[in-house]
């Protein structure tokens, strides 16, 4: 089971009719970064219709918009569906979804380059969208973060299904579960072979990760003080890898600082996509002072 990244050759979008569209997030090239479906209009669509369109893209998430009334230019209401269930909060589909209002609205007089305010799940997360040239970048803020141990006895066995060693661990960077809006088991390489070489057990690891309410488990590799290399197993949204993954990468910045790896005031950069042949930059920034977490990417519309 893997990410669909073709898109269906039915372009008019869900079963209602309504329309999908198709982003590509983190990168600037469409064969890049982690696809998303974004529909602007969800407003005619329950739960199962959301679902339906999300399991029929394929891609590991799928945002649904509807515009919130009191606020009918900037603020919107968010849901986010992988082929298999609804999650909390996506980071990749939020870049994606304001970027596609942002390019909207260059189209069609409304929404544009800005400021958005989106309503999750999760909680309430601003989203601003600049222009650079041709080029649209996302900046998401999280919700606030927080970081937790996780028990040896479920540490051990999320490193049996994805069959690493406790010495293939960086024991500079230790085992934490970090949430930003979703929950993350990050789990750091000691080499770059090492989270280059993923062959895990799908279901065993499906398993701990919903008893656990895991969304993703992000491996991560450290390159630098500042540049670490992500991998993000996501058997409980029906694909094996995750190519670029928002909600974990805010995550992964409140672990970093909470475990004292970056200043409190920092910029990090993460790649992720590379070991898959669709490469993504995540730009992830730590305001002193401030405890969320901020994660910027650029989007691209693909071809339908």
């Amino acid at each position: 089971m893997t990410t669909n990244t073709t898109p269906p050759a039915d372009g008019a979008g869900g079963p209602d009719g309504t329309g999908v569209l198709r982003y590509a997030a983190f990168t600037t090239e469409p064969g890049g970064g982690n696809p998303a479906g974004v529909v602007p209009d969800a407003a005619g669509l329950d739960d199962a219709a959301m679902l339906a369109v999300a399991a029929r893209l394929g891609y590991s998430e799928t945002a649904f918009l509807t515009r919130d009334p009191a606020d009918a230019e900037r603020a919107y209401t968010v849901r986010y569906f992988s082929p298999r269930a609804e999650v909390p909060f996506c980071g990749h589909a939020t870049v994606a979804a304001a970027v596609a209002l942002a390019e909207r609205g260059g189209a069609e007089g409304a929404d544009g380059p800005g400021d958005y305010v989106f309503a999750t799940r999760a909680g309430t997360v601003p989203v601003t969208v600049t222009a650079d040239g041709a080029t649209l970048r996302a900046t998401l803020t999280s919700v606030e973060p927080h970081v937790e141990d996780i028990a040896a006895g479920d540490l051990d066995e999320a490193l049996a299904a994805l069959g690493w060693g406790a010495d293939e661990l960086d024991p500079e960077l230790p085992p934490r579960v970090a949430y930003a809006g979703a929950r993350h088991l990050v789990l750091a390489a000691a080499t770059r072979a090492r989270l280059a070489d993923l062959a895990y057990d799908f279901e065993r690891l499906l398993a701990l990760m919903r008893r656990l309410d895991l969304t993703t488990v992000q491996l991560v590799w450290r390159a630098s003080d500042t540049v670490f290399h992500v991998r993000d197993p996501f058997p409980v949204g029906g694909v094996v890898e995750d190519p670029a993954t928002g909600a974990a990468a805010a995550a992964f910045g409140a672990y970093a600082r909470e475990q004292g790896l970056v200043p409190a005031a920092s910029v990090l950069t993460l790649h992720q996509g590379e070991d898959m042949g669709r490469p993504g930059v995540l730009t992830v920034t730590l305001r002193d002072g401030d405890p969320r977490v901020r994660v910027s990417g650029a989007a691209v519309r693909l071809p339908e």
